[in-house]
């Protein structure tokens, strides 16, 4: 008996490995906190580092790699080494990291393969080896390091040999220094290190006081002193070798001919592009050359410090088209993207990488467009408030959507994604699948959750059926004609909502029917259908009273939103036409759709409702409120709505300052300044209860015990065993379940005859906890279908022959009970056993990895632990757990979502969903292939350091020797003196 009860064990043992395996796929979204971006015009990747020291490199769609450094460090610079699959990061704790792209099974990953820290000699302190500047040298082999003690430190890589004899130290520069220069007795740190494009033997070394110094790598000697006398910033040596741009602190650029004097005093050009009043630094510049016309001139800053101080911006010029790229947050780095396999033709795109986003803009169109991006989309343009996911969407349903999407994207460039490196080697996607994300201002994002790229579909608006707060002359987007400088708003990042009862709560979309229901923040739940056609409609509110006149009861909580009386205009998409207002009009915290009854259940801390979207009548109202459930009266908005208030008065201070101030040219620094600090001053107070709207954070609260956390739906035995009819059940957070007989009329006189509700069953659980989900199995043990699966041959009939059982999901434990009777049959413990509690749970699908046609339904559960848990139906015996999310992330672990084929989404930041499986078959991973660069074949460049001398000065001597006729009759050059010498 012992040896039989073991193979069976030994069998179900060999089913789970079938059928559940634990796997954290890929990140989604835009990386928390950047700090650092890179690219590789060879690779054709970027690269961004961020502050909790991740690497992510991203190239075509599809083609992601991830690194973590050990080190709990922020990622301050990234250096692709040219012509390599290798990068080099340097950390803020002055650690350097190489990376490489290595092939393993026919795929790359990114492996870390060395690391190194500069020491200086013997006692020195530690400024003379924080690196400051770090350039990678074209011939792959060097790093040349700039510290904040003034020296540049050569390292050989990938070993990180430091090569000490060609180390160049801040004594030597400064031994050659004029006498007469005003800082030579302290040049500062090295800000910036540039090598020349037509010669490698050179590099212009710039000290933070402002002095640049043109070093011959070879000869180990200065050639040319530049004595800037402002603050340097940035550097840029164009690329015919001929001039250098130099930016500074006061917003200046200047540019200086290299050659020459040993001593250049004056530049040939400086310019304050912004100029007359006291401007930010340029913290960067970039020059570019075009086949057939003017250069194109970037930077990043310059702005009048008084007036536009607060803005994030990049000017682009070319010719006489200027724009200043005014970007919703700080900007980290920018780079542009050439054309042409050498990355040596026009300028095509510029990629700027800002702390909440990343932009690319479209160089080569007619007034520079914005480039949509097909990855790191900024999740969070606006707070993510709920999330909602959809499996297998039907290819109509899916094409509608795309073209409603199209139509809110023709403002964008119709030029590909710029970004094309690497091979994305995944499969495609066994099927579409969609994730709806509901935000604080009231929309609902579609994202295209296929595969490993979450790219954005449609974004549907819920603010214009409410008149709210916002002013619709306050539009910071629109230029006024002749403004200067002329800014134009780049970036989609908006976090400040207008009016934060706008937020959506819940989600729930019946992929058959297209029908589409949110709710909100403020009481008020939605009932959208899709549309082709742009559509005028007035949208009617039906007040829904769940307190249904109990005495003793006084909200102070927020308003409800004022529903607009004249028609709207709504857009192709999805358009609302019904609403329902729940009085008191608090946060709804339960809601699901029936689209083939035609009803949408709600519920909110008062109770719950039935809606029928059909004959926009209310069906029946249930309040479940105690006498004890005082806090349930208090809006969970009302202790920060004066404040957010105040903060929406205050942006439109300052909005409306700015557009006085271009109106009349007048300077309103003062007043702006004031308004500024009010905000700094209303936003710290904000950040004290940064969740204070979260409902869930105070779910298990025993004056809650009547808000509403299940709805479901279900055709199932109630009356009797031989009558099934459809059901409403309800769970409670006082650990009540509420079963409602429905009767709906026949299809032909559904549309006149009204639904009738009527009480069924009534559950009290004994332990009281909060009721989380609520399941109906069919004869077999099956989980119901969804509404019209059946209907759609997408699913098999339930089995109405055997009898059904309810599953009741409860925060501590899992109980069956029989039906009609309801009387408990087995349950699961799992608060009594290790203490967690359930969080979130959902039905799911199991497929196996090794039989095609086998698999088996169960729940997926997360814990308040973090831990992910698989439990088989009907027997809910537990089968697999897996630790997912730390215990401490609170908001990670409330904003998980299930899928319905064993994968699992959670924000482990504002900006990026992780995604995990549980499953053996439906498994969505980076798989791709970056192949090792080929080295240019005929090569400019010249002096390089590199351990090939004899064929290198062999093209030396031919490349100077065209220098030298190509200068006849021109000044007499520094290149020229060094070809007479030579």
């Amino acid at each position: 008996m012992k040896r039989f009860r073991r193979h069976g064990h030994d069998q179900r043992d060999r089913v789970k490995q079938e059928l559940f395996q634990f796997n954290k796929t890929v990140e989604h979204g835009f990386p928390h906190q950047p700090s650092a971006l890179g690219y590789s015009p060879s690779l054709q990747l970027l690269a961004i580092g961020t502050r909790s020291g991740a690497i992510k490199l991203y190239g075509a769609p599809g083609v992601e790699f991830m690194g973590l450094h050990d080190e709990n460090a922020a990622v301050t610079q990234v250096h692709f080494m040219p012509h390599q699959a290798e990068l080099v990061t340097l950390l803020d704790d002055n650690s350097l990291h190489m990376w490489s792209l290595k092939g393993h099974n026919g795929l790359s990953e990114l492996l870390e393969i060395g690391r190194f820290t500069l020491t200086g000699p013997p006692g020195a302190p530690p400024h003379v080896t924080r690196v400051t500047a770090v350039l990678a040298h074209s011939s792959g082999e060097l790093l040349l390091l700039g510290t904040e003690g003034g020296h540049v430190f050569i390292v050989e890589v990938p070993g990180f040999r430091e090569l000490e004899e060609r180390n160049i130290s801040l004594d030597q520069v400064a031994s050659s220094v004029p006498d007469d220069y005003i800082g030579r007795r302290n040049l500062e740190h090295v800000e910036a290190l540039q090598e020349n494009p037509s010669r490698r033997n050179q590099v212009v070394i710039g000290y933070g006081r402002g002095l640049m110094v043109i070093w011959d790598l070879e000869k180990q000697c200065a050639l040319q002193h530049i004595p800037a006398t402002q603050q340097l910033e940035s550097m840029w040596w164009t690329e015919d070798g001929s001039y250098i741009l130099s930016s500074h602190s006061d917003g200046s650029y200047c540019r200086w001919m290299v050659g020459g004097d040993d001593v250049c005093e004056d530049e040939e050009k400086s310019d304050i592009p912004y100029g007359h009043f006291p401007c930010k630094a340029i913290s960067k510049i970039i020059q570019l050359p075009t086949a057939k016309g003017p250069p194109f001139l970037l930077f990043s800053g310059g702005m009048p410090r008084a007036s536009y101080g607060d803005r994030h911006c990049i000017t682009v010029i070319q010719s006489k088209t200027q724009v200043a790229l005014d970007f919703t947050s700080r900007i980290i780095d920018f780079f542009v993207i050439r054309d042409g396999a050498q990355h040596t033709g026009d300028p095509s795109a510029l990629v700027v990488l800002v702390e909440e986003e990343l932009v690319v803009i479209d160089l080569q169109s007619e007034g520079w467009p914005v480039i949509q991006t097909p990855y790191l989309v900024p999740l969070h343009s606006s707070a993510i408030t709920c999330s909602h996911h959809v499996s297998a969407i039907p290819l109509k349903l899916w094409e509608r959507i795309i073209a409603a999407g199209a139509l809110q994207t023709t403002h964008y460039s119709k030029k590909p994604w710029p970004v094309t490196g690497g091979q994305n080697l995944a499969p495609d996607p066994p099927q579409r699948d969609l994730l709806l994300t509901g935000h604080e201002d009231g929309t609902v994002w579609f994202w295209d959750a296929s595969g490993v790229c979450l790219s954005p579909m449609y974004k549907l608006s819920t603010a214009a059926v409410f008149h709210t707060d916002a002013d619709p002359n306050d539009n910071m987007n629109q230029s006024t004609e002749g403004e200067w400088p002329p800014f134009r708003k780049v970036g989609c990042f908006d976090p400040y909502s207008d009016d934060p009862r706008l937020g959506i709560q819940k989600i729930h979309l019946c992929k058959y029917s297209g029908y589409l229901t949110v709710a909100g923040t403020a009481g008020q739940i939605l009932v959208l259908e899709l549309n082709d056609e742009a559509a005028e409609q007035t949208v009617e509110a039906k007040v829904v009273d769940l307190l249904q006149g109990q005495e003793g009861f006084r909200w102070k909580g927020h308003t409800q939103l004022d529903v607009r009386e004249e028609p709207v205009t709504f857009p192709p998409g999805f358009q609302p036409f019904s609403l329902v207002q729940c009085q008191p009009p608090a946060v709804v915290t339960a809601l699901t759709l029936h689209s083939e009854w035609k009803l949408v259940a709600f519920g909110t801390s008062h109770g719950f409702g039935l809606f029928d979207y059909q004959q926009k009548n209310n069906v029946f109202v249930k309040c479940t409120l105690n006498p004890s459930d005082q806090l349930a009266m208090e809006g969970p908005l009302s202790r920060v709505k004066s404040i957010k208030k105040s903060l929406r008065q205050s942006f439109r201070r300052i909005r409306r300052s700015r557009v006085s101030l271009r109106k009349h040219h007048v300077n309103n620094a003062a007043k702006l300044q004031e308004a500024n600090a009010r905000l700094e001053a209303e936003l710290a107070e904000m950040e004290l209860a940064p969740v204070q709207r979260k409902i869930e954070a105070r779910s298990s609260d025993d004056s809650f015990t009547g808000l509403v956390r299940t709805l479901y739906f279900a055709d199932t035995f109630l009356a009797d065993s031989s009558h099934h009819s459809p059901s409403l059940w309800a769970g409670t957070n006082g650990g009540s379940v509420f079963a409602y007989m429905l009767r709906l009329p026949a299809a032909e006189r559904r549309a006149d005859e009204a639904v009738s509700a009527q009480p069924a069953k009534e559950i009290q659980l004994m332990h009281r906890a909060p009721v989380v989900g609520v399941v109906v199995l069919d004869g077999h043990g099956a989980p119901l279908p969804e509404p019209l699966e059946v209907a759609h041959d997408l699913a098999r009939s339930p089995d109405m022959q055997g009898s059904h059982h309810v599953l009741v999901i409860s925060e501590e434990q899992f109980k069956v009970f029989t039906l009609p009777k309801v009387s408990a049959k087995m349950k699961l413990k799992l608060t009594a056993v290790d203490g967690s509690r359930v969080r979130r749970v959902g039905v799911a699908w199991f497929g196996s990895n090794r039989t095609e046609d086998y698999g088996e339904s169960g729940l997926l559960v997360l814990t308040n632990q973090g831990d992910v848990h698989a439990v088989s139906l009907p027997h809910v015996k537990m089968q697999v757990q897996y630790p997912c999310i730390r215990r401490e992330d609170v908001s990670g672990i409330a904003s998980c979502v299930f899928t319905k084929h064993g994968q699992g989404f959670y924000l482990i930041s504002p900006s990026e969903f992780e995604r995990f499986s549980l499953s053996t078959r439906c498994l969505v991973e980076p798989r791709c292939l970056v192949e090792e660069p080929r080295p240019p074949a005929a090569s400019n460049h010249h002096g390089a350091p590199s351990a090939h001398r004899n064929t290198q000065d062999a093209e030396d001597a031919d490349v100077l020797q065209e220098i030298q006729k190509s200068l006849e009759g021109e000044h007499t050059s520094f290149l020229e003196n060094n070809v007479k010498t030579a």
